[in-house]
């Protein structure tokens, strides 16, 4: 019961965004699971699932693997040292980076993995970062001045 629970709490999360255990909870049980907050909360733990920003202030749970974690934090430690200023055009993001960095700090921003997050190209100190829309092009600018502090 347990495993099979914890096998849909994965399908689930990774169908769409969920922002709170309560929320959690009610998926599976419409699953046909019977479910208490208690219980996905001991989930999420055994789970070790991690909230990540889901854009537009929102959060949603991940399943990170350890050496995503790893990775991820060497990304944004990239993604600090390369970068130098960011400003937007419409659903576009432009990132400057110390010169011969940009390939590096795109890749750092392609791992942070935010589904508002197209593409992007690197050039040599500019990067271009296709969003989905304007307001998501605000929301990842927040997102990455997080990061960055």
């Amino acid at each position: 019961m347990k495993k099979g629970r914890q096998a849909e709490i994965i399908k689930i999360i990774e169908r769409q965004n969920v922002e709170t255990q309560q929320e959690l909870a009610q998926l599976l049980i419409d699953a046909g699971f019977d479910v208490t907050q208690a219980t996905v909360s001991r989930d999420i733990k055994a789970l070790k699932l991690s909230k990540v920003p889901a854009g537009n202030g929102h959060q949603k749970y991940v399943l990170l693997h350890n050496d995503e974690k790893h990775l991820s934090a060497k990304y944004v430690n990239v993604l600090k040292e390369g970068f130098v200023s960011m400003d937007m055009a419409q659903n576009i993001l432009v990132i400057k980076t110390v010169s011969g960095m940009a390939m590096a700090v795109a890749a750092a921003v392609d791992n942070l993995k935010y589904p508002e997050i197209v593409g992007s190209i690197a050039g040599d100190d500019t990067i271009m970062v296709a969003i989905r829309t304007v307001e998501d092009t605000k929301s990842i600018m927040k997102q990455i001045m997080l990061l960055l502090e």
